[in-house]
């Protein structure tokens, strides 16, 4: 069988071990852990592991502007993150990855695992990024 995108998989091409923050954890701290990643974003899970968030560059800019409005510097990854977060799961195909990176704006989504025994619930397992999508074109190339 001729390897596609279509029967590639994401779990394949993520990124494992991808960086994360806590909602309570401090803004600015999670902005010099994206920089020192060189990330364009990272999600942000609760205890369980669950991703309830995702804290971009432009979400960073938002605490540069706040600070220079209301003269406070900083405050919590939860003030600032974008709560509706779209995630892949670890079994999609690497074609509807692809999809969705042309028909949205994000750089990076969040891959989760819904194998657990609770339905409906998923778990943080990796990071897909548009580069993780180019590197696989390159493999099949």
């Amino acid at each position: 069988m001729k390897k596609t995108l279509r029967n590639l998989l994401v779990k394949d091409y993520m990124s494992g071990d991808p960086l994360a923050f806590t909602p309570d954890m401090d803004v600015l701290d999670a902005i010099h852990k994206l920089l020192q990643h060189e990330l364009t974003g990272a999600p942000v899970i609760d205890r369980l592991g669950k991703v309830v968030g995702f804290l971009s560059e432009k979400d960073c800019i938002k605490v540069a502007l706040n600070a220079s409005y209301h003269e406070e510097r900083g405050g919590r990854v939860s003030e600032f993150m974008t709560q509706e977060v779209l995630v892949i799961e670890a079994e999609a195909s690497l074609m509807d990855a692809a999809e969705l990176f042309v028909n949205r704006p994000f750089r990076c989504y969040p891959v989760v695992n819904r194998c657990y025994p609770v339905v409906n619930e998923s778990r943080l397992v990796g990071q897909l990024s548009r580069r993780n999508i180019l590197r696989a074109l390159e493999k099949l190339w």
